[in-house]
């Protein structure tokens, strides 16, 4: 199920020049939000929070039928106003889990983008006529939020595992890690990785449990401060 999970990822590398794309957005996003929380306490720990969560909500915002940098817009304000409110304190973990909470922080900030292109659409004389993404933003803004809600489950899933996966790879050696690539992520056969990577059977067998150990521990942290 793990290598299930982060196929995703795998797929994306094989899309050359959407992935550049992408990363260039993320880093501009990502510098601009930084200077943002300029005079803020504690720069790393709410880039380590972007790094962990910018997918999350850019996926549900493509999702949701936003453009590209319409998503990254949320990503942005999403977490700029989850550090406000972090500042004043506004969040209850005894009103519900943190994975609710940024799920709704995520569906406003989605609803602000429909909202400011739907007036800039009236602005230029346009009739906003596309009824998909009409229906979208009805949805989203009903108090049920099926469908928000089943969209955020499916990525939350695949975000927690993508990473966990990037926090193992800064903790293990590059050799290591391209083993258990091949061998667990790529379900390549042993014998497999064993000759296309010039390494022993013992050192497969030895870097999917080190691996497999740190990737379960690192899961369990996100999984254990999600329920918050």
């Amino acid at each position: 199920m793990m290598a299930r999970r982060i196929k995703r990822k795998d797929a994306e590398d094989a899309v050359p020049g959407k992935k550049k794309g992408v990363e260039q957005a993320y880093e501009r996003t990502r510098k601009s939000l930084i200077a943002r929380l300029e005079n803020w306490d504690d720069q790393r720990t709410w880039d380590e929070f972007y790094q962990t969560y910018w997918r999350l909500i850019y996926s549900v915002g493509l999702k949701a039928g936003l453009r590209s940098d319409e998503a990254f817009d949320v990503v942005q304000e999403t977490i700029l106003s989850i550090a406000k409110q972090s500042k004043k304190r506004l969040y209850d973990p005894e009103q519900g889990s943190f994975k609710t909470w940024l799920m709704n922080m995520t569906r406003w900030r989605i609803n602000d983008q429909f909202r400011k292109r739907k007036k800039d659409t009236a602005m230029a004389g346009a009739e906003w006529e596309d009824d998909r993404k009409t229906a979208v933003i009805d949805r989203f803004e009903d108090p049920k939020g099926d469908l928000l809600e089943r969209m955020w489950d499916v990525e939350w899933k695949k975000n927690l595992a993508d990473a966990a996966l990037s926090r193992v790879k800064a903790q293990v050696s590059p050799k290591q890690y391209q083993i258990f690539h091949y061998y667990v992520i790529k379900q390549w056969d042993a014998k497999k990785v064993q000759e296309h990577l010039g390494v022993s059977m013992a050192q497969v067998y030895l870097a999917k449990h080190r691996i497999g150990a740190v990737l379960k521990r690192e899961l369990a942290k996100l999984e254990k401060h999600a329920k918050k």
